[in-house]
C-alpha cells in the first residue's frame, strides 16, 4: 500500500488526511486552524464521554495533546519533529452533549522546545478545561 499522507502537512485538511486511522479520526477531532503559533479545532461530545454520561476526561486531553502538537510540528517545519514531553490539564466542568471547541496559543516557541496552552470550551463559550502541553522539537529520523 502507499502513503499518501503528505509529508509535512500545512493546512487543516492535510493534516485531516494524515489523520486517517488515527485517534484523531475515532474521536471526530476536526482541525479548524493551524500554525506555529497556535492551531483550534473541534471535537463531538457523543462517542467520547464515559460511562456516566459526561465528556470523557481522556478524551479532552487528546483534543488538547493533538491541537498543541500540531501546532508545535508546524513550528518544528519539515525534516524535523515535535513530540509531546509533558502535558498538564484542569478539568472546569462536565459537559453531556453538543462539541467542545478548543484552541492551542504559543507560550514558548524555542529551537528545541515549544509549549502551548490550550482552552477547551463546550457551545455556550463556557470554559470546559485548560491545558499547557511541551514539545520537544527533533530531527526527524
Amino acid at each position: 500500500m502507499t502513503d499518501t499522507r503528505p509529508s509535512h502537512p500545512r493546512t487543516p485538511d492535510e493534516w485531516q488526511q494524515a489523520a486517517r486511522g488515527t485517534l484523531l479520526e475515532r474521536t471526530g477531532i476536526e482541525l479548524t486552524h493551524v500554525g506555529p503559533e497556535g492551531a483550534s479545532g473541534t471535537m463531538p461530545v457523543a462517542g467520547n464521554t464515559q460511562p456516566a454520561g459526561l465528556l470523557h476526561g481522556g478524551a479532552t486531553a487528546a483534543l488538547a495533546e493533538t491541537l498543541g502538537s500540531v501546532a508545535a510540528q508546524m513550528h518544528a517545519g519539515p525534516g524535523r519533529a515535535a513530540v509531546g514531553i509533558e502535558l498538564g490539564i484542569t478539568h472546569h466542568r462536565g459537559v453531556r452533549r453538543g462539541t467542545v471547541h478548543g484552541t492551542a496559543t504559543a507560550l514558548h516557541l524555542g529551537r528545541s522546545t515549544a509549549s502551548y496552552e490550550i482552552v477547551v470550551m463546550d457551545d455556550d463559550g463556557r470554559r470546559v478545561a485548560t491545558a499547557r502541553l511541551t514539545c520537544m522539537v527533533l530531527d526527524a529520523p
